[in-house]
């Protein structure tokens, strides 16, 4: 009989969390709580959670690092597992090749790994590899882009693509309050992903939910040249402008690029991702940035902790619910001038 069935009906059991929101994993109250109904106790961060416990051997694979965000993946998650004794991280070398990560996955499984954190080049392509990880007795816990099945993760850990174009939309919504003509313009990412389709649509409802719109539309790539381009492109077509929204800090750095040639003024933009290079120009206020929608970094950390808890057999402390959840989804916060300072230590580097 196949390992699957019996796998379904355990995780079936634990009580869902579909779309948890948490900027940390754990509390930092050094206190466990019991719970009358179970008698289990709650391990928190900064107490219990936090002791050294099981060795934890666990294996990382997650694309290359040719722009600043999947490099600070990497580095988060290195940084976070050193914080643990009894954690050893395997990090495998960074690939946008699927063959080869599927490849490393499998030198994972031959090494007998208490865990693996995989962020994939290609959810779907990297399923089956990750599926055969967790029938080998594997802990998975996939990262960003998710697998094409329930069985090929015990839990993972997201970003909210849709909560970027909520947040970006009401936060120009606030700024554009009492100018039902204002022109709104996106730059969005690469049109056939999944993650760009979603931060549009949430853009789009937030608008609309003020009055507002979408008036000049144009895709990039997530790369500084692609960036430059496209917004060259928009701001020829659109003589006016009031507000931009940028889906990636990374490309960014070309869009900037192009306001800057144009020596145009008259819009304010937000970026996503939250790169430190455009917090540190909210900061400023010396260009047209003047607030970031986070799409977090943390991730692969977050995988790690997860992860640890997960072999070690604990839960997250601030729940009362007593196994991990399913799925961890992260918020989108908006960074302003007014709460810059919360979230540069953090950011990345485009």
């Amino acid at each position: 009989m196949s390992a699957r069935p019996a796998r379904f009906l355990k995780v079936a059991g634990i009580a869902g969390l579909s779309s948890l929101a948490l900027i940390a994993c754990t509390s930092n109250t050094p206190e466990a709580e019991k719970t009358s109904d179970t008698g289990a106790t709650q391990a928190v961060a900064g107490g219990k959670n936090d002791e050294p416990g099981k060795k934890v051997k666990i294996g990382f694979s997650a694309p290359a690092a040719d722009h600043g965000w999947m490099g600070a993946i990497t580095k988060a998650t290195q940084a976070e597992a050193k914080k643990f004794s009894d954690v050893e991280l395997i990090v495998a070398e960074g690939t946008n090749d699927v063959n080869l990560q599927i490849s490393q996955v499998e030198t994972f499984i031959n090494q007998k790994v208490d865990a693996i954190v995989l962020l994939p080049f290609d959810g779907a392509a990297l399923t089956a590899v990750a599926t055969k990880a967790m029938d080998a007795g594997i802990t998975v816990v996939n990262v960003d882009r998710e697998f094409g099945t329930t069985f090929a993760a015990r839990t993972t850990v997201l970003g909210d693509n849709k909560g970027m174009g909520v947040s970006a939309g009401t936060y120009i919504c606030q700024e554009l309050k009492g100018k039902p003509d204002a022109v709104v313009a996106e730059i969005a990412g690469i049109d056939s992903l999944p993650l760009t389709q979603a931060r549009s649509q949430g853009f789009k409802e937030a608008l609309a939910d003020c009055g507002l719109k979408v008036s000049n539309r144009v895709p990039a790539e997530f790369t500084v040249e692609s960036g430059e381009k496209a917004a060259a492109n928009l701001l020829q077509a659109a003589p006016k402008i009031d507000a931009i929204w940028n889906h990636d800090d990374d490309q960014g750095v070309g869009v900037l690029a192009a306001i800057k040639n144009s020596g145009r003024k008259e819009f304010f933009m937000v970026g996503g991702a939250g790169s430190a290079n455009v917090m540190r120009d909210i900061k400023a206020g010396n260009t047209v940035m003047r607030a970031t929608v986070i799409y977090p970094s943390t991730q692969g950390a977050d995988g790690v902790r997860l992860a640890r808890l997960l072999v070690q057999k604990k839960s997250l402390g601030d729940l009362v619910e007593v196994e991990v959840p399913r799925t961890v989804q992260l918020y989108a916060p908006v960074v302003t001038k007014d709460n810059v300072d919360q979230y540069l230590p953090s950011a990345f580097e485009s």
